[in-house]
């Protein structure tokens, strides 16, 4: 089962602010062949991958007939993706009951940089390249909020890495001006084989909750069509959806893998949540007669 988390920065680090020059050099990391526990976990997301499409999991066509829904529906889950998280402060990786939080978006342009560790073979970065770009212009065209790829002067990275390389590659990432702090750091050294993807959001203060800065980590050691499912997921989440919940469906946004890629169904939520009159900070009293507003307005129907 998928697990995934994104915290604001009060939650899990320091705030950070945003910067003009935030890439600098960073030493070469030697290439090495993968460690045997590596390859171990490589053969369990392979079986793992295999085992949910066999139970017809891992869809991929974005739901249909079978999957009808209602503006109660899109009203009732955006309330639970928006304004609620799945983790708590302090807590790593154990979940809890969600804890109510106002509501967190972008404002300034998403400029997503993929970074690659060593074990990624030159085949398969081009390859996650092109899926992660066509992903972000579908967001960006869902959102209508600018989202796109960058080599450089990026706020939300993409890190690419296997168990072995993962720390020396945070390590070498922390390192440039406003990115992760110690706490993340800590938290993302050894994660949960349970946990195949995570993502964590900064916001530029306490009081804000505009996101300035993100970092996701895939784990290179995953099939193509779990990794494909961790960009969709993890990148969606980052953009201010950071809640998952078994209620809402069809949807990306669930722990039970019944949908690998995004659906029609998260589409619209996400076109909810860039909608300009909801604005971060905003409590789910102060939005919820606004989101009544968006929804009937937009006048959605299931299929």
């Amino acid at each position: 089962m998928r697990m995934m988390l994104i915290a604001a920065c009060f939650l899990l680090t320091a705030c950070t602010g945003p910067s003009k020059k935030n890439d600098v050099e960073r030493p070469p990391i030697q290439s090495r062949e993968a460690s045997k526990a590596s390859q171990e976990l490589a053969q369990y997301y392979a079986r793992l991958e295999r085992r949910l499409i066999r139970r017809g999991l891992m869809r991929t066509d974005g739901g249909g007939h079978d999957t009808p829904f209602t503006n109660e529906d899109l009203f009732r889950d955006f309330q639970t993706l928006a304004f609620f998280g799945e983790y708590v402060s302090d807590q790593g990786f154990n979940k809890a009951k969600a804890q109510a939080a106002n509501l967190s978006k972008w404002i300034s342009p998403v400029r997503v940089r993929i970074i690659f560790g060593p074990s990624v073979f030159a085949e398969t970065r081009t390859e996650d390249t092109k899926t992660v770009k066509t992903l972000l212009n579908r967001l960006s065209k869902i959102t209508r909020h600018p989202i796109y790829l960058v080599e450089h002067d990026s706020n939300f990275d993409v890190l690419i890495v296997n168990d072995d390389e993962r720390y020396e590659m945070l390590a070498s990432l922390s390192s440039e001006p406003n990115r992760i702090g110690i706490k993340s750091m800590k938290l993302l050294k050894d994660i949960p084989k349970e946990i195949q993807c995570v993502v964590i959001a900064y916001s530029s203060n306490l009081f804000s909750m505009q996101y300035v800065q993100a970092l996701a980590v895939i784990r290179a050691e995953h099939p193509r069509l779990i990794k494909q499912a961790c960009f969709h997921e993890e990148i969606s989440q980052g953009l201010g959806l950071s809640n998952d919940s078994p209620k809402v469906r069809p949807s990306i946004f669930n722990d039970d893998d019944e949908f690998a890629l995004l659906t029609r169904y998260d589409e619209i939520l996400l076109s909810i949540l860039y909608d300009p009159r909801l604005k971060p900070g905003m409590t789910l009293d102060n939005a919820a007669p606004i989101l009544w507003q968006i929804i009937n307005e937009r006048s959605p129907r299931g299929t």
